[in-house]
This record gives structure tokens, sequence and C-alpha cells, in this order.
């Protein structure tokens, strides 16, 4: 806003009349003021939902007092005027999703977690597709066999359910890998709330179209293996429902077909939608990848059911 049309908001309010305070107190007053409501925190501050952004700063009880001391309206009137402006636009807070997340959270901590020996393989199964570029999408299933301390090989065991390039089955050995989160670093994650949130906000600093997207994906990862660890699995929905950005789906799908309730973020080609039952709870997967199965075995090769 340029002085010209200050003045002329000025002039439609009435004469404020004579302060009550001298002229030192009067400026020192409106300079505060100014600074209560232009302050910003740090952008890595959380917000109150646990954003990670800035939100709008709330009037505290030092700003109500300020504005009861009879400094110029226009003064005021121009100070609010010129903190609006337009910043960039900030995922909201669902109220529903949080909710939901809670209720997830709650079930999910009330179940048993197996006993686990480091000489075990993690069981996975998982349905979705692969997109063979210009030939057309196979849809598959694919067993994983992990080590549960990560330091032996596993096996990966693909079967091609239909597709361009054919139904049939291959195995792959998975070569012991360190950058993998294994069961063991899953079970190391903290189970408080805020830590786990602080820990996954600071990892995904920078990434993604947004840091919120970020966030909700590193999470994303890590609940197949959670499956597992209830504890875990609990606190990872109890830090994701800190992020904004998620919205509920009522008539949600995963990658095979199964429906539920689900909880979507991003736009587009981002657009991700984790996906549970809608008794239950239990985690089915998202719209990218079914998980169909999960347990831990003795061997390679082993299913859960025998």
């Amino acid at each position: 806003m340029n002085p010209t049309e200050r003045q002329e908001l000025a002039g439609l309010l009435p004469n404020p009349g004579a302060p009550v305070l001298s002229s030192d107190r009067m400026t020192l007053m409106e300079a505060h003021l100014m600074q209560e409501i232009t302050e910003e925190a740090p952008a890595s501050t959380p917000g109150p939902a646990g954003s990670g952004r800035v939100p709008p700063r709330r009037l505290r009880r030092s700003m109500v007092a300020l504005l009861a001391v009879p400094v110029t309206a226009a003064a005021v009137l121009a100070t609010v005027l010129t903190v609006g402006g337009d910043g960039p636009a900030r995922p909201a807070t669902d109220s529903e999703a949080v909710a939901l997340l809670d209720r997830i959270a709650t079930v999910t901590a009330a179940k048993n977690a197996p006993s686990v020996r480091d000489d075990q393989y993690v069981y996975t199964l998982i349905q979705g597709t692969d997109d063979l570029t210009d030939k057309g999408l196979d849809t598959f299933r694919r067993a994983d066999w992990r080590a549960v301390d990560g330091r032996r090989e596993g096996l990966a065991r693909t079967t091609v359910l239909s597709g361009p390039s054919g139904k049939g089955t291959t195995d792959m050995r998975l070569q012991a890998d360190p950058n993998a989160t294994t069961y063991r670093e899953l079970q190391a994650l903290p189970t408080d709330p805020g830590a786990l949130y602080d820990k996954v906000w600071s990892e995904t600093e920078g990434q993604g179209p947004t840091h919120e997207e970020a966030a909700l994906e590193m999470i994303g990862s890590m609940l197949e293996g959670a499956t597992l660890l209830p504890d875990v699995g609990a606190t990872l929905y109890r830090a994701a429902a800190r992020i904004p950005g998620i919205t509920v789906v009522g008539d949600a799908e995963d990658a095979s077909g199964r429906s539920g309730v689900g909880l979507a973020f991003g736009d587009g080609e981002d657009r991700q939608v984790w996906v549970f039952e809608d008794k239950r709870l239990a985690y089915l997967g998202s719209n990218d990848v079914a998980l169909l199965d999960v347990g831990v075995v003795d061997r390679l090769g082993q299913t859960p059911a025998g």
C-alpha cells in the first residue's frame, strides 16, 4: 500500500482525539505493536499442529493490552494492512483426518507384537502394477523375505498375474543392504510421537513437492514393516496426524481392489492414499501397493501359513 492510499484510509476514520500519553511513549508503543504483529518464528519451528511451517501468529495478551492504549486508529489500521500480504499456500489441517489417525493409532497400539529372533526373516506379500511404458501394465505379486537384523541375504519372488510381459514367476536374491531399513531399525524408532515427528521432519527437509508430502511419504514407507510393531505403528500414525495436508477418503481402494477408508495427501500424479479396513482399521496398503500378508518365518521361501 502506498502512502497516498494510507492517507486516504486514515481520512475515512473518525478523529481519535488527543492521546493521553506523551509523544515519546506513543512512538514506543506503536513500534512495539508493529514488532508484535510482524515478528516471525524461525522457519523450522513446528506450528501448533506440528506442520513444521509457521502459522499466522496469534494475538498475545501483551498485544491485546497494547490495543487498549489510545494509539491512533490510522496507525493501527496501517500496521494491520501492512502485514497482510499474500504468502505461499499452506496445506490445511483436517480435523476428520486427525481424528481417524488417532483411532487407527489406538487400535494399532492394542495389538500384540510377535516375538522375533535375529535369525528369522520378515515376510511380506504385496500386489501392484509395473508400467512397461508403451507396452502397458503388468500386474504382479511379490513376496519378500528379509533378514530381521539385515545381515543376511534375502529373497524376492515375483509372480506376474497379467500383462504384456506374460505370466510367470522369478526368484531373485536380495543382497544385504546397509541402506535398507531393517526390522530392528524400525523397532528402535522413538515411540514418542513428538520425537518421531521431529526425526521425520528433519530428515525430509528440502525434499518432495512439499515438505509435508515428503514427511508423509517417509512415514508411509515404514507402515508395512511397522505392521509387526504395534507401538511403532501407532507412533507413526500419531506423528502423521501432526502433519497438515491429509484428508479422509470414504471409498478408497488399494492396489488389489480392496475397498476401505482412505487417508490421502498430495495432488495429481503425486497423490497417495493409505487404505484401511472399514471396521478393524487394519492397514491394507495404498493405491499404489497393496499389502496382502506380513509375518515372521524361520527360513527363506517359507510363508506364515506354513
